[in-house]
């Protein structure tokens, strides 16, 4: 998985220099994060699989984004220890399972799902 390929302390850095990075080409950014981690090429394809309209990395990262946010506020957690606990969820692997409507959710259906430990 990309975020434990990362590790704590780059996605750190990279939290706290969002402000700069967002104006970089993401491609650039994600090749060098690649070859810098030295993070291998996997085989996750829930695309070829999925029967529907296929969400943008923007789209789902938006979902990721109000989830993370949610847990943070509610439940006084830090973001980098947050986002690392999310993507290595139950609830990822649900969300990215783009046959299931879990990722069409409401944020707030995600939270409570989240937090309980199974889909409401």
């Amino acid at each position: 998985m990309v975020v434990n390929a990362l590790g704590k302390a780059k996605l750190q850095h990279l939290y706290e220099l969002a402000d700069v990075y967002h104006s970089e080409n993401i491609d650039k950014l994600t090749d060098d994060l690649i070859r810098e981690c030295q993070i291998e090429t996997g085989y996750f394809d829930n695309i070829a699989a999925a029967q529907y309209l296929i969400p943008t990395h923007w789209d789902i990262g938006k979902v990721y984004k109000r989830l993370i946010t949610a847990v943070c506020e509610k439940q006084d957690k830090t973001s980098i220890d947050t986002l690392i606990e999310v993507y290595n969820s139950w609830i990822s692997r649900k969300i990215e399972d783009f046959n299931s409507s879990l990722y069409y959710e409401n944020p707030d259906y995600l939270y409570e799902s989240y937090r309980k430990g199974e889909v409401l």
